[in-house]
């Protein structure tokens, strides 16, 4: 991460900062907390684009945050990975974020860090919108990839909460993706599936989602959850499968995957 990122990053923090004081009322003392967490999912699917093919993936997580600042430590095993046959501890990742409220809107900001085996480090910050009073609470965030493939990825997703019993809730939600390249790496691929130099950009991916959060106890949830992702252009649809048989997997670029994950808070 470069030197006038970083400081433009912690500028944009301290200036949330400094305008929450003057627009949130003095809230109780929060104090620290920390969470920790295991998926198990049967692929690894990011962005429209599958980073597993036919074997569960394994994605531990721990969090601690204090006053609306955290940091996430997040990794991901593959059980069965299709290059080494072996389980595989194939990424580490890092977030550090602020999370605040202006009255009914949340906003954020943060930096993500993509620790990758056999692969660059893409580095990325971002800044959240999510506007809760509103009808299915629409969430925008703007990622900025600033290391690797230069460029910007916009996600608007939009969902909805059914209480059932008992603090179960039902949740439903669907997001779509955007995304604009500004480097010559990240192009467009032609229908033969060979690369063209022309940079990516458009609509990318959806997601429609059904999650089921069950506490059970005061500090120990589990979180079953069902989702289909696909492409949402023709240009998105040629490169999630030309990414896949590059790879060996699966040329089909829509993927139904689900899982479940118990979480601990502390």
């Amino acid at each position: 991460m470069t030197g006038s990122v970083f400081v433009n990053l912690m500028l944009t923090v301290a200036a949330v900062i400094v305008f929450d004081s003057f627009c949130v009322s003095a809230q109780e003392e929060e104090k620290p907390a920390a969470s920790a967490e295991v998926g198990a999912f049967s692929k690894y699917v990011w962005r429209g684009w599958e980073y597993s093919e036919d074997s569960v993936v394994i994605q531990p997580s721990v969090t601690a945050e204090y006053k609306g600042f955290s940091i996430n430590l997040w990794g991901n095993i593959d059980t069965d990975n299709k290059v080494t046959d072996d389980p595989e501890y194939n990424e580490t990742d890092i977030t550090m974020a602020y999370d605040t409220s202006i009255g009914d809107l949340d906003l954020g900001v943060g930096y993500i860090y993509y620790a990758l085996d056999d692969a660059n480090d893409p580095e990325e910050i971002y800044v959240k919108f999510c506007v809760s009073a509103l009808p299915l609470t629409p969430t925008l965030t703007v990622y900025r990839d600033i290391t690797e493939y230069i460029g910007w990825y916009v996600n608007l997703g939009i969902s909805h909460s059914f209480e059932i019993k008992d603090d179960i809730t039902l949740d439903i939600g669907g997001a779509v993706g955007y995304y604009y390249s500004q480097d010559d790496i990240f192009v467009e691929v032609d229908n033969s599936l060979n690369s063209t130099t022309k940079r990516y950009k458009g609509l990318h991916d959806g997601q429609i989602s059904v999650v089921m959060t069950i506490p059970l106890d005061k500090h120990i949830t589990l979180t079953p959850m069902m989702a289909y992702s696909f492409p949402l252009s023709g240009n998105a649809d040629d490169l999630i499968t030309s990414y896949n048989e590059g790879l060996g997997y699966s040329s089909n670029p829509g993927y139904f995957y689900g899982g479940t994950k118990l979480s601990i808070s502390f």
